[in-house]
Formats: C-alpha cells, structure tokens, sequence
C-alpha cells in the first residue's frame, strides 16, 4: 500500500511539472513574425479552429512578379499558401482564432535580375475552413439595376460591375448623360461599349435620357419608369445605384431579399453613415448604398411617376425624389439594411474594414481609388463571401482578408481587446444638441482608435492577381520611417474540398 502511494504521488509530481513547462512554453513563447502562440485561455473567440502549428524550412519562389509592384529594394519578405476547404454547416464568423503563426520570419530581398529566389525559412500551407458556397454563378434573374452615368465614367466601372453582375442572370440598364464637360456620346460609342460589357458576361443595356437636357436628379428618378417599363414576369426587384456602388456577392444580395416578399410593398436600403447627414436628408434610402424596391412598391410608384416627377423640383438629390415620392403617395416605410453601405465616412475607413462584418454593399470607391474593391473581392473566387473576413493568428496578428494584415506588438494585448467592436479609425462628425455623437446608428459597437506602429503596425492590401494555383494577394507596410525597407507579405489562396 505504501509503496502504490508513492507510486501515485511520484506520478503526480511528474504531470505537475510537465504541466507547469507547458504553461511557461505556451505562455512566454517567442514572437515569430505576425503571430505568437495562444495561451490556453481565450478570450473574445467567436470560433476556434485547432492547427498543429508547424516548422519553417527552406523553398526556392519565383518572385520576378515583384519587380512590377514598384516597391523600392531592399525589403522584406515572406509567403504563405492558404488552402481553402469548405465545411458543411460552418457559417461566417466575425472572428476566427487560429493557434498558429501566419507568417514564417521575414527575409530581406536585394534588387535581382534572377526569377528565382531562395527562401530561407517557407511555411508548409495552411488549412482554413470556410462556409460551403457555390462554384457557379447564382441565378439573379428577379433582380433589374439601373444607374445614371457618363460613358467614360461607366468604362471606370465596368470591371467593378462585372465582378458582381456578370453571368447572373441578372439585368442592368444604365442612362447615359452628358458629361459637365465635353461631347455627348455618340449612339456608335453607346453600342460599342454595350458590346464590350456584353462580352464579359453582363446582361446590360446603355440607353438615352428620357429626356434630352434634364438634370441629373430627374435623370436618377426616372430609373424607375426605366426598369419598370423594360420588366419581365420574373422581375421582383428593382435597384437604383450610383456608378460607383460595389455590391461584393450577388449571393448575399438575394440571400438578404429573400426575406421579403416582392410582391408586398417594400423600400430597402442603408441609410448615411453619419447622423448629420440622416438629419439633413431624412430616414431614406442613400443611393450610394442602393436603392431596392419591391414590384409590389414599383408598381404604385409608377402609377404616380407623373405626379412625382411634377412636385420633385426641388429635390436636392435622386435618392431624395424616390424618398418623397413614397412617403409621399405610399404608406410604406424605410426597411433599413444596416449591411448596406452609404459609406459617408470620411478619413481612415480601417475600422469598417477591419470590423470583420460582411457589407452587402460598398460606395464612394472613386474618391480616393485607396479602396480597389474589384481586386480585393478577388479571394471571393476561392473562398466565398470571406471578404474582409477575419482570423487572428496566434495572440498578436489578425487578417481581414482583403484589406490588412494588423501586428499588436504588444501579444496579450490583442488578446485583450474586444474585436466584436468596430476601430474609430475614421473622422468623427458631431451633431450639436444630439445624443448620437456622429456614428452609434451605423458603426456600433466601436472602441477607441489606436496608435498606428506603435499599439497597431498595419500591412494594407496593396494588390491581387490571379495566378495558375488560385489567387494571390499582397499587403505592404512601408516602415516606420524614411529609409526603413517596406515589408511585404503574400498570401497564396486556393480552394480544396473538404475530405470526406
């Protein structure tokens, strides 16, 4: 008996130490590059994906594709290939906490005419789960767009469009205006660009002002006798957007329509981002975000479109002539879709980015061209609706796929914030005698901004190319000051199903 006790008690020294080891290997781990390991307590973990974390060794890459993005030598750099497999009965998380780094160190490059490149420390891939989601186009025949535009500023946007639009079924037609300044486009040019925007799959139609010489608010307005007067028997939606409205996934769009029936009557959209402009403008639908009208409302807007058009003259803008025809001649009221993005925000726009919320729609890509929607919905093709989808590595890096990849320096300091808040990255706009102090409607919950490259070093999405194994992306810090040698980082995307 005595010796059995000290047989048990021999045996629990043993698996206390081994425990109290694991405890200050896991807990004090060395900083790789863009991921520490997980401590065993979690906090903040919307899903949790266990990977054996792995050793770096070295690979030979064909990097000469560098030399185009026009990033000054020397820098540093380093790769991971992401396999994507789709799991059944997985939904999209706001985050997903990996216990693994993403990244193996980087390695500085010099300026090489060679194309081949020899890396000293390559990751083996890794494995993500995602959503299961469908390798054709989905079938977006109930839904008619319309839009109001020059010729050359459609030509800027047809890319945009048809990453969304083309092979859908899916029906557009867009007014063409005359410029401010310039020509109007002749009827040939109007044909030929239909063809072109054909030709890459979109079923469009470019078409004249009703009539020669309106303003463009009646131009915007009269969308609705458009699409109307052109609907089929299957046509249950109708959508008013700007020419530069980015709609990332067709299948989330009737995803979120199919919760209403077309036939009733129905005014859905997003509204501003900032309250001043909700109480300038009213509780309508922002055009930017796009404007979706049931046939149900279509229907009596068009028997009034008339009237309307007579009592609108003084209509600041397009969106607000749909608002006061329908409040107007309709009891129907805003259906607000808060996924739906005016995008009236000014500044940074990280923390809408970064938010790990999916937008069914995006605006004002044009402004500043910081945001080329087109190319980062890329990884779209590989992995689903995984824009701007989020997972943290380790306790110190988190993607937001398509837009950054962020370091907290500190480690356990990201494990402490709480990322179901969105970052006030962006200018903040008060509103004097307002509860609202600019964005509680549209951005909340949120958490203060932090200090970029000291509490925050953010790699921003520099570009995406499709390459033979799937889709490739880039994200680039540039350093902390002038001299410092640009960071960049690459992910490899492609999809593989999941074993059975």
């Amino acid at each position: 008996m005595p010796h059995r006790r000290s047989i048990l008690v021999f045996a629990s020294l043993v698996l206390l130490s081994t425990l109290i080891l694991s405890i200050h290997k896991f807990g004090k781990a060395k900083p790789d590059l863009l991921g520490q390991l997980v401590p065993s307590k979690l906090t903040n973990v919307q899903h949790v994906q266990e990977i054996k974390d792995t050793p770096s060794q070295p690979c030979s890459k064909d990097l000469v594709w560098l030399n185009k993005l026009g990033i000054q030598y020397p820098l540093k750099y380093a790769e991971r290939q992401i396999i994507v497999q789709p799991k059944p009965g997985l939904e999209r998380k706001s985050l997903t906490k990996i216990n693994e780094t993403l990244f193996p160190p980087s390695q500085e490059l010099i300026a090489s005419k060679d194309s081949h490149r020899e890396l000293q420390k390559c990751k083996p891939p890794l494995v993500l789960d995602v959503p299961v989601f469908p390798m054709t186009a989905v079938n977006g025949s109930s839904m008619m767009f319309g839009m109001a535009t020059t010729l050359e500023r459609l030509d800027d946007s047809r890319h945009h469009i048809a990453r969304w639009l083309a092979h859908t079924k899916a029906r557009m037609f867009v007014v063409i205006i005359k410029p401010e300044k310039g020509t109007e486009a002749t009827d040939e040019q109007i044909a030929v660009k239909q063809g072109v925007m054909r030709d890459q799959g979109m079923d469009i139609t470019l078409v004249r002002p009703l009539n020669r010489g309106e303003l463009y608010t009646e131009t915007y307005f009269s969308l609705l006798r458009v699409l109307y007067t052109h609907r089929t028997e299957v046509s249950s939606w109708f959508v008013l957007m700007d020419d530069d409205t980015f709609f990332p996934s067709m299948q989330a769009l009737l995803a979120m329509l199919g919760k209403y029936d077309a036939k009733e009557q129905y005014w859905i959209g997003g509204v501003s981002e900032m309250w001043w402009s909700v109480g300038r403008y009213g509780w309508m639908a922002f055009g930017g975000a796009g404007i979706f009208l049931s046939r149900g409302l279509a229907a009596v807007l068009d028997e009034e479109y008339d009237t309307c058009t007579t009592e609108m003259h003084k209509a600041a803008g397009g969106d607000e002539r749909v608002m006061r025809c329908v409040y107007g001649h309709t009891e129907t009221k805003l259906t607000y879709e808060p996924a739906l993005h005016q995008m009236d925000i000014y500044g940074d726009l990280s923390g809408v980015y970064e938010s790990g919320r999916f937008p069914l729609s995006l605006h004002h890509w044009k402004k500043t061209r910081d945001y080329p929607v087109d190319l980062m919905s890329l990884v779209s093709d590989i992995c689903g609706d995984c824009l701007f989808q989020r997972w943290q590595f380790g306790i110190d890096t988190v993607l937001s796929n398509g837009y950054s990849v962020v370091q907290y320096p500190e480690g356990e300091y990201a494990n402490g914030l709480d990322f179901g808040k969105a970052e006030e990255t962006w200018d903040s706009v008060t509103v004097e005698e307002s509860v609202n102090p600019g964005t509680w409607h549209s951005m909340s919950p949120s958490r203060p901004r932090l200090e970029l490259d000291k509490q925050k070093i953010q790699y921003r999405f520099l570009e995406s190319a499709r390459v033979e194994s799937g889709v490739r992306q880039t994200y680039v810090h540039k350093g902390k000051k002038d001299g410092d040698p640009a960071t960049v980082l690459v992910l490899y995307w492609r999809r593989e199903e999941s074993p059975t």
